[in-house]
């Protein structure tokens, strides 16, 4: 991707190629709730030559946009197509109420490349000499890419506007069960382009992304006990990590990707080990006459969060990832379970039993300060987007399954559905890291 003229900061998102063809259809339906106070009023036009492909690209970015809760996205109908910045008129649209307008073509090259190349134009300040450019580059695609450059696109409009990267171009994985059939997919952050990684009569569990999004780490049933496997999405090739004596599960890697913790009972109760993420080098970490689980890794790789009864309840925890001391961090209610740092490891998302109800709630790690976030009833496996924006989790609505997410400040709430089956254990996967 290259800049058009613009100062703005460099970006590419990473292509991971697939061994399984992709569904282009949704395969999770979002219904939005609620927004932000103040919303970013902007503009998606439509883009010269999208007409010609089913994804139209305005439209896949003005859905990103509108599901984020942040933008009020304005009506461009009745307005001219600019194909450039000189052909925007400025005044036009800041009378609709538009702050910033985006405007794009997709070009045809030799071989079915294409080029997209996108503007983001400030309408609110002027400049008598030229229309200011917020943002401008040339994205080498094709057509069956198109949606993830619309996410590209998208991440640029948001991280722009807000000061915070998007997360749109990302994946998230879940487990579906469809009859006796359970499936782990992963599919684009809008719920298209669904793919199965496994199929199986037997239950899957715990999908983990690695930090590098190209492979998944997920407890599997197929050998009739829960075994621990990493699987390579390119590839399709999966390696059994964690095979001992007893239970093998809850697998959390860390951030440099070079281990997993997992829980595995071989020694009795269930405690918390970690192990080379090539199967070697196990070393027990937690030495309670307690169940200790669910371990999460800090964002700087120095301590665990986990989840212990040894106090009489199930609360959350913390240790050295080391191993160590563990220090309580949940004192309010008798069940707090499930806890996942956030991007930037100031808090930490956790399932909490208020009043009967399983309630995602966020915890300062410093202050102790505790927000419930959603009011259902079944909730359940939260998972953080990778810019700390969104909390993706699982629930129930009419005795079946479906996702759901909510900002981390309550105020947004998405529910993502399936039309053929349950769906639950989500996990969001990481923001792809630029090439440079």
């Amino acid at each position: 991707m290259r800049p058009i003229h613009c100062n703005s900061f460099g970006y590419l998102l990473a292509l991971l190629l697939s061994a399984v063809t992709y569904n282009a259809h949704a395969a999770l339906t979002i219904e939005i709730t609620g927004g932000a106070t103040l919303q970013i009023p902007v503009a998606i036009a439509p883009f010269i030559g999208e007409d010609g492909y089913p994804d139209k690209l305005s439209k896949v970015i003005a859905a990103d946009l509108a599901r984020s809760g942040l933008f009020k996205l304005i009506d461009t109908a009745g307005m001219p197509v600019p194909r450039t910045p000189a052909d925007v008129r400025v005044n036009d649209w800041k009378a609709k109420g538009v702050s910033a307008l985006a405007i794009g073509t997709i070009v045809a090259q030799a071989g079915g490349r294409l080029d997209v190349q996108f503007r983001l134009i400030d309408t609110v300040r002027q400049d008598a000499a030229q229309v200011i450019q917020l943002a401008g580059y040339s994205l080498p695609t094709n057509a069956a890419q198109l949606r993830l450059t619309a996410h590209q696109i998208a991440d640029i409009i948001f991280e722009k506007l807000t000061g915070n990267p998007g997360a749109f171009a990302t994946r998230i994985a879940y487990i579906t069960k469809r009859g006796a059939i359970h499936e782990l997919q992963i599919a684009d952050s809008d719920g298209y382009n669904a793919q199965t990684v496994l199929s199986s009569r037997e239950p899957i569990i715990s999908p983990a992304w690695s930090p590098d999004g190209t492979k998944l780490a997920y407890v599997a049933f197929d050998q009739k006990k829960p075994i621990v496997y990493v699987q390579m999405l390119a590839s399709g090739k999966r390696q059994t990590i964690a095979n001992f004596k007893g239970n093998n599960s809850a697998p959390a890697w860390s951030p440099d990707g070079r281990q997993l913790a997992v829980v595995l009972s071989r020694d009795g109760l269930a405690q918390i080990y970690t192990i080379n993420a090539d199967g070697s080098g196990l070393k027990r970490l937690t030495t309670s006459a307690s169940i200790d689980t669910e371990p999460n890794w800090s964002p700087d790789g120095k301590y665990l969060l986990f989840t212990s009864d040894r106090g009489g309840s199930p609360q959350i925890y913390r240790m050295p990832a080391y191993g160590g001391e563990a220090v309580r961090l949940t004192f309010e209610g008798s069940y707090n379970v499930t806890p996942r740092y956030s991007p930037d490891g100031k808090s930490f998302a956790f399932i909490r039993r208020d009043g009967g109800k399983f309630r995602v709630a966020m915890q300062d790690i410093i202050s102790g300060q505790v927000q419930v976030l959603t009011d259902n009833s079944l909730d359940e496996s939260p998972s953080w987007a990778p810019n700390g924006k969104m909390i993706l989790y699982a629930t129930q609505v009419l005795g079946r399954g479906v996702l759901a997410a909510v900002s981390s400040d309550g105020r947004v709430k998405q529910k993502l559905s399936s039309q053929v089956g349950d769906v639950r254990e989500p996990a969001w996967g990481p923001l792809l890291k630029p090439k440079l």
